[in-house]
């Protein structure tokens, strides 16, 4: 089963959408609810990010499968004006929108893999895996 969705991000309601629809793909794939519940709150904070620094982009949600485990892939990308310094970006506390910057190393910290490619001026990407345990 390898089902896919993608959710065009440019508001608040755009990214309940998308945290609903990671959770129920979640829950369809037999994630358990808590495992359910860190996938939502990841798709939160990627599509936060979209919100905030490049008004608009899409996610991309899908199931994905290795022979031995299964699990859930999530692709942030937009057009925005991309990270400066990404190192930075990934350090706790650090923001340039004066949250609390949560955003970015929380993913990281919530999912089991995570990958960045950003380029100033043209946008960024950011790919994460959450495998069912």
């Amino acid at each position: 089963m390898n089902e896919s969705m993608r959710v065009l991000i440019a508001s608040d309601q755009d990214i309940v959408t998308a945290r609903q629809k990671g959770r129920t793909l979640a829950s369809s794939l037999g994630f358990l609810a808590t495992d359910a519940t860190l996938i939502a709150t990841a798709i939160s904070e990627l599509a936060r990010n979209i919100v905030t620094y490049a008004k608009k982009g899409e996610l991309s949600i899908r199931s994905v499968e290795t022979r031995s485990q299964q699990g859930i892939m999530i692709v942030a990308k937009d057009e925005g004006p991309g990270i400066q310094n990404i190192e930075s970006a990934l350090r706790d506390g650090y923001s340039t929108s004066g949250s609390l910057g949560l955003g970015l190393p929380g993913v990281k910290r919530l999912m089991d893999e995570f990958e960045i490619v950003s380029v100033v001026g043209v946008g960024t990407t950011v790919t994460v895996k959450k495998w069912k345990n």
